[in-house]
């Protein structure tokens, strides 16, 4: 089992040393200079080499290899009628990659093949495949929630290879929106972690705290605010550091991790959760996080999630093995 490292002090990583999360890879340049130019495009896409990813709902067939899984990609004749299209990137071997946006996935495909989203194999997935789906998924769940212009009310339609909808009447062009939350794990004077639970999650699982960051509202304030509005936990803004961030397409965020502390005076510290977004929390050191994880009382976040990366850092390395799920 891994012990944690003996340290008193929670400090964010250097630039070269952040987390590699799981839904932050990519192996794919976008190459956006290429979405409005159609003639490219066409001939991408009848080029014997393009790979197209089929997604539905969220989903996309994998299969699974000894070192992970791999998305299943089909040559562009071999993909079904139909579905918006999405230019994905160009690899450096010259291969262009596509999506194309299904009502569900094709039928029987050969080989072992299976549907599967990001949450079950978005660890599993290599870094281009990853990418892929990541890119994929937050576009498909852009363009079913954006199928009328804000403006006039008509009809949209895709443009620029999936990265505009454009209005059929007015011709306002809507790009797509990425809402940023902030997720962040405070410590105490004893160099605890505040950790929460909501009332719809298995029971013994608790994360970090994490929010959605509001109009006009710093980085930093959005950090402040969401810990003492659920826990009721007040935070030294200037211990508020930046770690790293992570695209979250459930259904369109971007989850920007931090470390903080709490601001102790007058009773800061203390701890009352609103009832509404968290039912519990409390502070937790490393050795009651590992004898909780060692007897299944306490169970932590998902693996491809920045919480994991966050809780690891101030645990000062992977969390036991056998928590993992």
């Amino acid at each position: 089992m891994v012990q944690p490292k003996d340290q008193t002090v929670t400090e964010a990583p250097a630039a070269g040393d952040r987390p590699t999360l799981a839904l932050a890879r990519a192996g794919v340049d976008r190459a956006a200079e290429h979405r409005l130019d159609e003639p490219w495009l066409a001939a991408a896409w009848s080029h014997p080499d393009t790979r197209v990813l089929v997604v539905a709902e969220g989903q996309a067939f994998v299969e699974d290899t000894a070192d992970g899984s791999e998305l299943v990609l089909l040559p562009s004749f071999e993909a079904p009628d139909g579905g918006e299209r999405y230019f994905l990137g160009t690899d450096q071997d010259g291969v262009s990659y596509f999506a194309l946006s299904a009502d569900s996935l094709p039928g029987r495909l050969d080989g072992d093949a299976r549907p599967a989203g990001l949450r079950e194999v978005g660890a599993t997935l290599g870094d281009r495949d990853s990418g892929l789906l990541v890119h994929a998924v937050a576009l498909q769940n852009w363009h079913h929630s954006h199928r009328f212009c804000s403006r006039c009310g008509h009809a949209t339609a895709p443009a620029a290879a999936g990265h505009v909808r454009r209005c059929t009447s007015c011709a306002h062009e809507h790009y797509p929106r990425t809402d940023a939350a902030v997720i962040m794990l405070v410590t105490d004077g004893q160099d605890r972690a505040l950790l929460g639970r909501q009332a719809l999650w298995p029971e013994g699982r608790y994360s970090t705290l994490a929010g959605f960051v509001e109009p006009g509202e710093s980085l930093e304030q959005a950090v402040a605010r969401e810990v003492a509005e659920e826990a009721g936990v007040r935070v030294d803004l200037g211990s508020v550091t930046y770690v790293a961030s992570q695209p979250w397409p459930f259904p369109a965020s971007l989850m920007l991790g931090f470390l903080a502390r709490a601001d102790e005076r007058d009773g800061g510290a203390e701890i009352a959760v609103d009832g509404e977004e968290l039912s519990e929390a409390g502070w937790f050191s490393r050795e009651e996080l590992r004898a909780g994880m060692a007897d299944g009382s306490l169970l932590p976040p998902a693996g491809i999630s920045i919480a994991r990366r966050l809780v690891e850092i101030w645990y000062g390395g992977p969390l036991p093995e056998a928590a993992r799920w």
